[in-house]
């Protein structure tokens, strides 16, 4: 493989401007695209297999028109002390914004009279008008979300209190801010890191070429493929992210190619075939990772790793064609200008650098650096045991959203459990779906149940239970199972809060199954790019060390509260359901970008005669300073996410900033050079039976070195 990349860097270096050219064309032809494809919108969200699912399919089938599935939301009036909601001028001001919500969009099925459909608390004091909608939330326009926040303004302005409630408010969470901090700060590492505002710039030039690329195919296509609103997101996030990395590493490889004597032509063939060898097994991973997300068995979720995998692909197609392309139009200007002066201290080049100077501690002090480094991660990694997965609701927003203060009002006013209705759905007669009210009655937890609503046909019905619990306790989920186990195979319970339930129980189930997968196949890939066993064995455990470290500091500050108010926590709740799986596909393809990176050189000092201290050494003199700018811009760009005010968000910028720092400084910096220093030549045993087997894909150059003797000869035999 080395050989080859090696050929296609050159050539690419030789046609720099067809190369660049082509490139540029791809990038217009998929802005065009984008620009001229119908606007995408939410693909439709559902979780086979669960009963959640089979109930809303039923209402679909039974109650055409009802709208199972679609946005919701609620107007919660509270009257001034000394008033009810029953007096007169209260009244009047409902019914006012009753008429207003009936005529303020196309996309409503119905408004409820609060007074018609007792929706009036027991003291009076609060009432709350329901809204249903035709389509869920994300496919709501703009100006159907204006008309209910304007009719709520308007109540406001008339002596009560009026807040906004349910998921018709929920919107794509504006990222943009968190991204471009993120590129910011990637800019300024990449210059210190680099010492040129040209070296520093090419990285994000291709990084934003290739997510330009991806998106805007995503979005030329969602219509299509019904890829939804939501898909691109991951794919950006991932895209810069790996984009950033790829080209950072063949960059920092030239550089250190030119250092060396090198023509530019020739340092560019060698830092593809070397780090480019890096950078596609590297990507190998991170698209196993994300098109192993299929295996949750979550429409969504699939599309969107699959979207994601196809930007990570182009990531390394760009760091190996466009990237040697680019640098050949830059020549020397990739080293910094004293260098290329020949104006750089020699005294001060010749010093060992940071890397050096840290792996010879490691390997002095190779079983304390292990100790504390798998101690310290462990004590962190404790909560993780008290994990509750679950979706956050409104009831974990900041107190200065509506939706969080019309949760508490209707808590206040209704009881706890009014926030989490569970609708059981009933395939029989009118008979059973009486029976079936009664049986719900007797079991404890119960605040409410309604009398059973039949469809047209009168074979199926519609009941509505109240839990005495919040939505996301226990106690509620508790009520779910005890509702399912009491009733028959004819009765299913849905809504959202039986939604996110089982889509918390499928993600749980599903988060061994995905780690088998991802972590047994990158294991058997990191065997043939190491020809080792012990490698990839220590870099699938460090990996699990970090990740899990990761979830329990999340567990820590969301779910204790531990810290909360420095990361802007102001209530605690469960850990989003997708966090774990999200987590683990997002920082296992990052984790193995520096894996590869770092201890590839190592295996290339260690083929090449170096003792394995040695070659530990040279693979941190020459790739530290590299992994720890791309993982402090990791960082960075995951830590702008923690300033948004949506909890979801919020929670995954936290938990990948961590995990990333966990595992880049902790395991690949520490741990790693400390477990290799322990193994010695041990490290790099492979069975001989199991080396003849695998294929040989040369990622350390063996093939260069051969290349360069048989020139050699062939230029003596000329002369």
């Amino acid at each position: 493989m080395a050989t080859f990349l090696y050929k296609l860097g050159r050539t690419a270096f030789r046609r720099r401007r067809l190369v660049a050219l082509l490139w540029v064309a791809l990038l217009a032809l998929a802005g065009v695209g984008a620009a001229t494809a119908p606007a995408a919108t939410s693909s439709s969200f559902s979780i086979p297999g669960t009963e959640a699912q089979r109930a809303f399919d039923l209402l679909e089938e039974r109650f055409p028109g009802a709208g199972a599935d679609g946005a919701t939301a609620r107007v919660v009036f509270k009257a001034p002390d000394g008033a009810k909601m029953t007096d007169a001028a209260s009244k009047a001001v409902v019914e006012e914004t009753v008429s207003a919500l009936k005529s303020g969009s196309d996309q409503i099925v119905s408004v409820t009279d609060p007074y018609t459909a007792q929706a009036v608390s027991r003291d009076g004091s609060t009432a709350y008008v329901s809204v249903a909608y035709k389509v869920n939330a994300m496919e709501l326009t703009d100006e159907t979300r204006e008309a209910l926040k304007q009719a709520g303004h308007a109540a406001q302005g008339k002596g009560l209190t009026v807040e906004l409630g349910g998921d018709a408010l929920q919107s794509m969470p504006e990222t943009g801010a968190g991204e471009i901090v993120g590129v910011v700060i990637a800019g300024i590492v990449l210059v210190i890191t680099f010492g040129s505002l040209v070296a520093a710039g090419l990285p994000l030039l291709t990084a934003i070429i290739g997510v330009g690329i991806g998106v805007s195919t995503i979005t030329a296509l969602a219509n299509v493929l019904d890829l939804g609103s939501t898909t691109s997101t991951l794919a950006m996030m991932i895209g810069l992210a790996v984009g950033i990395d790829y080209a950072l590493f063949i960059v920092s490889r030239y550089r250190s190619e030119l250092a060396d004597g090198r023509s530019g032509e020739e340092a560019a063939g060698r830092a593809t075939g070397t780090a480019g060898s890096a950078v596609v097994f590297a990507g190998l991973t991170v698209v196993i990772a994300l098109v192993g997300l299929a295996v949750v068995n979550i429409p969504m979720l699939t599309k969107m790793g699959f979207a994601a995998a196809g930007t990570v692909v182009i990531a390394v197609l760009i760091a190996l064609t466009l990237i040697p392309a680019l640098l050949g139009f830059a020549g020397d200007k990739v080293i910094g200008r004293k260098q290329r002066k020949g104006t750089a201290d020699p005294e001060k080049a010749a010093k060992p650098n940071a890397g050096t100077r840290w792996a010879r501690f490691v390997i002095r002090r190779p079983l304390f650096v292990l100790l504390a480094g798998v101690i310290g991660l462990g004590a962190i990694a404790i909560p993780a045991a008290s994990l509750e997965m679950g979706l956050p609701d409104d009831g974990v927003k900041p107190v200065s959203a509506t939706e969080r203060r019309a949760y508490d009002l209707l808590s206040d006013g209704f009881g706890p459990g009014f926030n989490g209705p569970l609708l059981v759905v009933v395939d029989g007669d009118r008979a059973t779906a009486d029976r079936t009210v009664s049986t719900i009655k007797g079991l404890d937890g119960i605040a409410a149940v309604t009398p059973a609503t039949p469809n047209k046909a009168g074979d199926a019905a519609m009941i509505t239970v109240i839990p005495k619990d919040r939505p996301s306790s226990g106690a509620t989920e508790a009520l779910v199972h005890d509702i399912r186990d009491a009733t028959g195979d004819d009765v299913l319970v849905t809504g959202a809060t039986a939604m996110n339930i089982d889509f918390s129980q499928k993600m749980n189930d599903a988060l061994v199954p995905y780690l088998a997968l991802v972590v047994g196949l990158a294991f058997v890939l990191l065997t043939v790019v190491f020809r080792s066993i012990l490698v990839p064995l220590k870099a699938a455990l460090g990996f699990l060390l970090s990740v899990v470290a990761a979830l329990g500091a999340v567990v820590a500050v969301f779910q204790w509260g531990w810290l909360g108010s420095l990361f802007g926590v102001e209530q605690t709740g469960p850990i989003m359901s997708m966090m774990p799986i999200f987590m683990v596909g997002v920082v296992f393809g990052l984790a193995m970008d520096y894996e590869v990176f770092l201890v590839t050189r190592m295996r290339e000092a260690y083929v090449h005669g170096e003792r394995p201290g040695e070659a530990i050494v040279t693979g941190f003199r020459h790739s530290a300073r590299v992994v720890t700018a791309a993982a402090v811009i990791m960082i960075a760009v995951f830590s702008g996410f923690i300033g948004m005010t949506d909890q979801m968000i919020k929670m995954i910028g936290f938990g990948l900033a961590v995990a990333v720092l966990f595992d880049a400084f902790v395991v690949r910096m520490a741990i790693v050079p400390a477990v290799l220093a322990l193994l010695g030549h041990k490290a790099w045993w492979l069975p001989k039976w199991l080396d003849r087997a695998l294929p040989n894909v040369d990622v350390e150059g063996e093939g260069l070195a051969a290349h360069d003797a048989g020139t050699a000869v062939k230029d003596l035999v000329k002369a």
